[in-house]
């Protein structure tokens, strides 16, 4: 493979193996110019568009009280969530118990400090889909998903970090109220976003993609 090209693939690789949730490391002190968040969100809508549809709807919140507003419904949200008795003992069992307990940990943290992270952007679709029909279902999330993570991306290239969140959605109805979202508009993602910390990001820790692969027929691997 030829050097320039070589080096194209490892930064791209980099950039898509290393962009994370980023929770502990959200600078929360230091202003998000909006040309940033505007640039990021120009980048996430050329993402794919399901039928060229382009519903993508996006909401900036940096207005203070709007963030203290989402902060509290993403907060009660959350803790429902996890008082629930499946969620109870979740960090105690199964595989990879250690990762899931920091990550509980540093969710928790941003329950806490979700209302200082400088800029909110929730990513929605206009036109709610129909809930009997998977293709209907696929095409929504499959227009709004990959803007929301072409926006993390084009944020992590410029020094920002996100969190991708959806917890909120459990009080969907009582967002959609606190921002003022007319009825034909559904909800995704909530993306805190500011300044991250530190330099490096590294590769997080995942079961083999060879492992949940089947090729050509269910169950059937690559010889």
């Amino acid at each position: 493979m030829p050097g320039k090209i070589k080096d194209k693939f490892t930064g791209c690789d980099e950039l898509l193996t290393t962009t994370r949730s980023v929770r502990k490391r959200l600078d929360l002190s230091r202003p998000v110019p909006p040309e940033l968040i505007e640039e990021c969100l120009e980048i996430a809508v050329q993402a794919p568009t399901a039928t060229y549809s382009q519903r993508w709807r996006f909401v900036v919140i940096t207005d203070a009280a709007q963030r203290a507003k989402m902060a509290q419904i993403y907060g009660d949200a959350f803790h429902n969530y996890w008082a629930s008795p499946q969620k109870a003992n979740y960090s105690e069992v199964g595989p990879g118990e250690d990762q899931t307990a920091k990550m509980i940990d540093s969710a928790r943290y941003l329950v806490e400090h979700l209302k200082d992270a400088p800029v909110h952007v929730l990513f929605c679709v206009e036109g709610k889909p129909d809930h009997d029909s998977l293709f209907d279902l696929a095409n929504v999330f499959g227009t709004i998903m990959p803007a929301a993570w072409s926006f993390m991306l084009a944020a992590r290239a410029r020094g920002l970090g996100c969190c991708w969140t959806t917890v909120h959605l459990l009080e969907a109805q009582k967002a959609a109220q606190a921002i003022g979202l007319p009825d034909n508009v559904w909800q995704a993602a909530l993306l805190p976003v500011a300044y991250y910390t530190g330099e490096q990001f590294h590769t997080a820790p995942r079961i083999p993609a060879r492992e949940l692969t089947s090729w050509n027929r269910w169950g059937q691997r690559r010889k």
